[in-house]
């Protein structure tokens, strides 16, 4: 059998992009849980419950709603957004145990997150920050892609860009990623692995070219900040050779996007893929928006369909088999220390600073 990472359920994780969730119902898997997630219809507060009625399982993602309450497709049992029973079919007595599990919620940077762990120990303090999601100074293209692998393999694949210049080649890749050393910083404490690269001299791949107009050499900087279990930043930064963004205020020949992952485990075996990419530049240019959102998305495809393909490898795999890991994969294994370390604390969630 493959590795699986073990799942750390006092955490708060995204369930959704917030233009996800609306007025039809939304079905979702978090750590094992099945959830459906609405909107209130007048406040348009987002609502997470367990999605399976009392009665007979049957799921409440495929129901309807009747103003705030869900009304079960099968047999009509009516719930609240706190997941109280306050009707069922045939009788005036409504059973005790007629609830489902409500889940905390929290919208914040253009995500919906929620807590599946002990309710009692869900603090908003502790959901880190992406403001450039949802920031009027970015334009932000973003999708989700449902990823059949362990979701510690996907933490791995994006702590280690070295695979950019081989299976993102022709598009983000270039040979000086794979060429470049890395730098990494661990924060374990606070359950942050930083892992930067940058590049002085390097071929500008087609998609910086095209979004930004850039011709020649680039100079490159790719600066991770991952914060487990859920949240990856990739601060990238480019410019032409010898044009340094932080020391000329903001020259028009430097470029800055923001790459974000949310890594949600939906089960064992399955990962939610949320990204989105922000950019300060051309913001209100249509084509560069349709370019990037569908370009990243090609590329995030070929990380879907690699990852399928090394999980079912993994499951083919004989017990006892050894991995090789060296420099470039520092990050990845600072990580894998710190999701075990959470899992295993279990009931501690990790304090952020906001």
């Amino acid at each position: 059998m493959p590795h699986t990472t073990a799942f750390a359920r006092n955490q708060w994780y995204v369930a959704a992009l917030a233009h996800e969730v609306g007025r039809e119902l939304l079905g979702r898997t978090v750590l094992g849980e099945p959830l459906v997630l609405y909107r209130t219809e007048d406040e348009g507060a987002a609502v997470a419950l367990a999605d399976r009625c009392v009665h007979r399982r049957f799921p409440l993602s495929e129901s309807r709603l009747d103003g705030d309450r869900i009304v079960c497709g099968y047999h009509g049992f009516t719930y609240d957004t706190t997941g109280t029973c306050v009707y069922v079919p045939g009788q005036k007595r409504i059973p005790r145990t007629a609830r489902v599990a409500a889940y905390p919620v929290l919208e914040q940077d253009a995500f919906v997150w929620v807590w599946v762990g002990d309710p009692a120990l869900a603090d908003a303090r502790t959901v880190p920050r992406a403001r450039h999601m949802d920031s009027a100074d970015w334009t932000t293209v973003s999708g989700m892609e449902p990823i059949d692998a362990d979701y510690g393999l996907l933490v791995d694949n994006l702590l280690d860009l070295s695979h950019e210049t081989y299976l993102h080649g022709g598009y983000i890749g270039t040979p000086e990623v794979a060429e470049t050393p890395i730098t990494t910083e661990v924060d374990e404490g606070a359950g942050i692995v930083r892992v930067s690269r940058h590049m002085d001299d390097a071929e500008c791949p087609p998609f910086y070219a095209r979004s930004t107009g850039i011709e020649g050499r680039i100079t490159r900087w790719q600066d991770i900040e991952y914060h487990a279990p859920c949240l990856y930043l990739l601060h990238s930064r480019v410019a032409p050779v010898g044009v340094l963004p932080e020391a000329d205020g903001g020259d028009p020949r430097a470029f800055h996007t923001e790459i974000t992952y949310a890594i949600t485990p939906s089960r064992d075996g399955h990962v939610y893929d949320f990204w989105a990419v922000s950019r300060d530049f051309a913001r209100e240019d249509g084509d560069v928006t349709a370019f990037l959102r569908d370009f990243n998305h090609t590329v995030v495809m070929q990380d879907v369909d690699a990852l399928n393909v090394l999980q079912r490898t993994l499951g083919t795999e004989r017990d006892g088999y050894q991995e090789l890991s060296i420099n470039i994969d520092t990050g990845g294994l600072a990580a894998r220390r710190i999701l075990a370390r959470l899992a295993e604390e279990g009931d501690k969630p990790t304090e952020r600073v906001r």
